[in-house]
């Protein structure tokens, strides 16, 4: 039975312990060595693997991704962010610019953001009417089970974030200039919608959980833990064979053989740190 959304507010006296860095690095290696599994278990077999990443903004959705991402080949596993619909894609199939970014055999595709626009972003912030958000809601499950059926493993996540962390994040981004890239005009104008987007998200989980394509919620106040946390449910549900220890002896190098260190100069960049 999966379990209802549930946002539970937590007083200071009963907050959960944060994870040390050491101790978030110290598990992280860990899951990092079984998505490399993963991936090499992928590759063998075949599989296909798609992954969406939802949620609000601030949720933590970058990160996340770049924590799976560190360890593992970008041939293996693909990032997708779309950018905005061109005209031309806005006369399609809603669903049709995703389509040819789907897995092949031995894939797994993230995306950043999905066919989902559709009914949270687009829906809240008037980019859609109403009868293409319903249209969009009626015809997914569909959709996702023509993807399931052929043989494709989809993970759906929504990454939920507490008001007031989000606004600590989006705060952060207006002071840092790091994070400066990630406010852009429209989060400044969602941020005020926050119930709409609840009542969107709810209305989402209502029409588009199903038995093959769940939704998978992450609470993702504390950062580490949500990231440890997703990647730990990603090596659980994608079968995969512990990588077997490597025995290789490095060869003995080739003897200099008369080379000589060239005299040129040469443009070395300039020692700062």
């Amino acid at each position: 039975m999966r379990k209802k959304l549930k946002v539970v507010k937590q007083t200071s006296d009963e907050a959960p312990r944060k994870l040390k860095g050491k101790e978030y690095e110290r598990e992280l290696a860990k899951l990092h060595a079984e998505l490399v599994a993963v991936q090499e278990s992928v590759k063998k077999a075949g599989l296909k693997v798609c992954i969406l990443f939802e949620g609000r903004d601030g949720a933590g959705k970058g990160g996340a991704i770049k924590a799976i991402m560190e360890r593992v080949s970008p041939r293996t596993f693909r990032v997708i962010a779309l950018p905005a619909p061109t005209d031309r894609e806005k006369t399609q199939l809603y669903v049709q610019r995703y389509l040819p970014h789907l897995p092949a055999a031995g894939e797994i595709v993230i995306f950043d953001r999905s066919w989902y626009n559709r009914a949270g972003v687009e829906r809240v912030m008037g980019f859609c009417t109403d009868e293409q958000a319903e249209r969009f809601l009626n015809g997914t499950p569909g959709v996702e089970r023509a993807i399931t059926e052929s043989a494709v493993i989809l993970i759906k996540f929504w990454l939920e974030v507490s008001e007031e962390e989000q606004t600590r994040r989006i705060k952060s981004r207006i002071t840092d200039p790091r994070k400066g890239w990630k406010l852009s005009p429209m989060d400044v104008k969602s941020y005020k919608h926050w119930y709409d987007y609840s009542r969107a998200r709810d209305e989402m989980f209502k029409r588009t959980d199903t038995a093959w394509a769940p939704w998978y919620v992450v609470p993702s106040d504390d950062k580490k833990k949500a990231r440890l946390n997703i990647i730990k449910h990603i090596v659980d549900i994608i079968p995969h064979e512990p990588l077997p220890p490597l025995e290789i002896e490095l060869p003995k190098r080739q003897k200099k053989g008369g080379y000589v260190d060239p005299h040129y100069p040469v443009k070395v960049i300039q020692q700062i740190y």
